[in-house]
């Protein structure tokens, strides 16, 4: 039986780690971009990366390297790219013109069935679809970078999105491995970076007024907040606390565990006693940049070959916790 065919609009980081997810799920891939030099690249760019994670051992999917590969191909025509898919995924620059023209060209060649989706992080669909013909079947998948490594992915549509549009992207993601997640509206930033700006802001904050050091800073989070959410989130990790702390109430045989709203009794006041401290959002600019940039490019110089090391570093790290995720996975 023939596989499944998705188009991957763009070739860039983005795109041909999208490629490489899908191909692991067993799915035929085209791969578009306007240069063939590009595409050229880009593809040695997917058989260098396959073939070093077969070799470590976390490849992810049950074919091999070279089958997963069979499966990619590259084109520079749009609607040669797209003939055949029921899954069109757009990675292009994080422009918003550039993405409507874009989604317009498609808008005119494909037909009712094919899913038309954005790897915005940022864009609202709202803005992205509205006006096209087929905007029922336009939704935003925003992964997180890099794809292949960290499997969350926001599902976002658009006001006009029709139902099914969501519940398809939805399977489709589990399918092929990824975490999916739904909104249920678009909301600017969405979730992941919502969070992620917050502790930023937090951090800069922090860092600005002397509290900790940069290099510090960001040990708080690796080496504390981050290995606990690696495997739960906030809420959850209220909810284990305050089971720990309720235990410790002589009623605990009484009322029995009563999770949030325990940890709310108890911390709420203090929760907001803190939240009332913080300042207004930072600049992100002047003397605390150069304070961060400095320690940043002390602790890893801003020179390619030592980004990339340190890049390949992290997605080794990435790839590495997500086989323990897998191994200790629990419902």
């Amino acid at each position: 039986m023939e596989p499944a065919q998705v188009a991957i609009i763009g070739s860039g980081l983005i795109g041909r780690s999208w490629a490489m997810v899908f191909a692991s799920g067993g799915f035929k891939v085209k791969l578009y971009d306007i240069a063939q030099q590009q595409l050229t690249s880009a593809l040695e760019n997917i058989r260098k990366q396959v073939k070093e994670l077969e070799e470590s051992g976390f490849l992810k999917g049950a074919l091999s390297a070279e089958q997963q590969l069979a499966l990619i191909s590259i084109c520079t025509d749009l609607k040669a790219a797209v003939e055949g898919a029921t899954f069109i995924q757009e990675c292009t620059p994080e422009n918003l013109e550039l993405k409507k023209k874009i989604f317009g060209q498609l808008d005119l060649i494909v037909d009712d069935n094919v899913i038309l989706s954005s790897s915005t992080s940022c864009l609202l669909p709202s803005k992205l679809f509205t006006g096209l013909k087929h905007v029922k079947q336009c939704i935003v998948s925003h992964p997180v970078n890099p794809p292949y490594f960290v499997p969350l992915v926001e599902i976002v549509p658009h006001p006009e999105t029709d139902p099914s549009t969501t519940e398809r992207t939805y399977s489709l993601m589990k399918k092929i491995g990824q975490s999916p997640v739904k909104l249920n509206r678009e909301i600017e930033g969405f979730v992941l970076n919502r969070l992620q700006y917050a502790v930023i802001s937090e951090a800069w904050r922090l860092v600005g007024e002397g509290v900790i050091s940069p290099t510090d800073l960001d040990l708080v989070m690796s080496d504390g907040l981050g290995l606990r959410y690696a495997f739960i989130g906030p809420l959850e990790t209220m909810h284990l606390n305050a089971e720990d702390l309720f235990q410790e109430d002589l009623l605990f045989d009484f009322l029995g565990d009563r999770g949030i709203s325990n940890y709310c009794e108890r911390y709420r006041d203090g929760m907001r006693l803190v939240l009332n401290t913080f300042g207004p959002v930072p600049e992100f600019s002047g003397e605390i940049e150069q304070k961060i940039n400095q320690a940043m490019s002390e602790k890893i110089p801003v020179v390619p070959k030592v980004l990339d090391a340190r890049r390949k570093w992290r997605d080794e790290c990435l790839a590495g916790l997500s086989k323990l995720k897998k191994q200790m996975k629990s419902d």
